[in-house]
C-alpha cells in the first residue's frame, strides 16, 4: 500500500463488475503515473477490477461492499440496497481519508457509491461512458457528477443535462504494440490458415460459446480458432482439439493475440469493439439481446455495421449456415473493412480525457 498522506497529485479511479468497466483505467493507470499522480482504485472485494488492478505498481487497492441493482426479480434485491449504502458510507470516508483532488468512474454499480462519496466530500467526478446508450449505474451517478465523457457522438448529444463531453474511445496503447509472430508461438498456431478470434467478454457469454463449439468442426476447416471463452467457460473435452486453444481470459499475451488474429467474433460491448476498431479487426458482432440487457449492444454493433466495420448476427435469428457465410465474408473482404476502419479515428482519446482529468482537478 502507498501511503495516505495528501498529495498535490492525488486520484481516485473507479468502475468494474466486467473488463470493460476496467479498461479505461488501464489504460489511464500508467500515463498517471508518469505524470506524478498518486492512484488509489475503490473497486469491489470479488469482481474482476481486484484481480486486474490489485498488485498494479503505484496503485493501493481498497474494496467496498457492492450491490446491484437488477431489472427483474432476484431475492438479493431486497439486501443489495443495504450493500450500496454500505458501500456509500466506506467511499465517503476513504475519500475523506485520501484527499483526492479528482474522481474518474468507469461505471458498473461499484462505481455509485465511489462518485457519490466524492460528491459528499465535495471532490470533483468525472464519469465514462462507452456505450451508446448510457447504463444504469451512470445514470444514477451522472446527478453528483461533474461531467460524462462519452466514445459515441450521439450519447453526448442525447444527454439533456449539458454535463455530456464527447472524448471518444480510450483504447489502451500496448494493445497496439503486439506482435503476429509471438501470438502464433503463444497459441501454437504455424499461421497457415487464419487466425479467427472469438470473445464473450470477461464474463463470457453461454450462449456465444455454445454457438461456436456447435460449428467448430467446420470453423477449424477453415481457421485457426482462439476462443476467449470466460470465467468457468472452458470445456474440458475440446483441450486437445487440433487448430482450436481456449482460454478463460488472456491478461499479458492480450496485445500478441489481437496481433494474430485475422477477424473476430464477439458480443458488442463498446470497449472489446473499439479496441477491435484501432487494430482494423473485421468483426462478426453477436449482441447482447433486450432479453438479457438494456440493448445498449444492439445500438452499438448497429453504429459499426452502418460504418462498414462489421457484420451482425442476432442470437433470437441465429442460424449457423449465415454465422459461417458471414465470417467467409469479412474474409474474403478483409481488407475493405481494415481500409474503412484505418480511416475511422483522428486525435488522441486518452490525451483529451487526461485534460479533462487535470482541468477537473484543477
Amino acid at each position: 500500500m502507498t501511503s495516505h498522506s495528501n498529495s498535490n497529485k492525488r486520484i481516485v479511479l473507479t468502475g468494474g463488475g466486467s473488463a470493460g468497466h476496467v479498461s479505461v483505467n488501464l489504460a489511464l493507470i500508467p500515463v498517471l503515473r508518469r505524470q506524478g499522480w498518486t492512484i488509489d482504485y475503490i473497486g469491489s472485494e470479488t469482481g474482476i477490477e481486484k484481480e486486474l488492478v490489485e498488485g498494479l505498481p503505484g496503485v493501493s487497492y481498497h474494496a467496498i461492499a457492492t450491490g446491484k441493482l437488477r431489472r427483474y426479480f432476484s431475492l438479493r434485491n431486497f439486501t443489495d440496497p443495504l450493500r450500496i449504502l454500505k458501500g456509500v458510507g466506506q467511499s465517503r470516508r476513504l475519500i475523506r481519508r485520501l484527499k483526492p483532488k479528482v474522481v474518474f468512474s468507469k461505471g458498473g454499480f461499484v462505481s455509485v457509491p465511489v462518485v457519490l462519496g466524492a460528491w459528499m466530500n465535495r471532490v470533483p467526478a468525472l464519469i465514462h461512458e462507452s456505450d451508446y446508450s448510457p447504463g444504469l449505474a451512470n445514470k444514477l451517478a451522472l446527478p453528483f457528477a461533474s461531467a460524462l465523457c462519452t466514445t459515441f457522438p450521439e450519447t453526448a448529444a442525447s444527454v439533456k443535462s449539458g454535463k455530456a463531453v464527447q472524448i471518444g474511445s480510450v483504447v489502451r496503447p500496448e494493445l497496439k504494440n503486439g506482435q503476429a509472430a509471438r501470438g502464433l508461438g503463444f497459441l501454437g498456431f504455424d499461421g497457415v490458415k487464419p487466425v479467427l478470434l472469438a470473445a464473450g467478454g470477461s464474463l463470457g457469454s453461454r450462449a456465444l460459446n455454445g454457438n461456436l463449439r456447435r460449428n467448430l468442426d467446420e470453423l477449424v476447416r477453415r481457421f485457426d480458432v482462439v476462443h476467449l471463452c470466460g470465467r468457468g467457460g472452458l470445456d474440458p473435452q475440446l483441450e486437445s482439439k487440433a487448430g482450436y486453444r481456449q482460454f478463460e481470459y488472456v491478461n499479458e499475451p492480450l496485445p500478441d493475440v489481437l496481433a494474430a488474429a485475422d477477424l473476430v467474433f464477439s458480443r458488442a460491448g463498446s470497449n472489446a469493439i473499439f479496441e477491435f476498431l484501432s487494430l482494423g479487426k473485421p468483426m462478426l458482432l453477436c449482441p447482447l439481446g433486450r432479453k438479457q440487457s438494456r440493448g445498449d449492444q444492439l445500438l452499438n454493433a448497429d453504429s459499426f455495421v452502418r460504418a462498414g466495420y462489421a457484420e451482425r448476427l442476432d442470437e433470437d435469428s441465429w442460424s449457423d449456415e449465415a454465422f459461417l457465410a458471414k465470417l467467409d465474408l469479412l474474409h474474403r473482404e478483409r481488407k475493405q473493412y481494415s481500409a474503412r476502419m484505418s480511416q475511422a479515428e483522428a486525435g488522441d482519446p486518452l490525451d483529451l480525457l487526461l485534460r479533462r482529468i487535470k482541468d477537473a482537478a484543477g
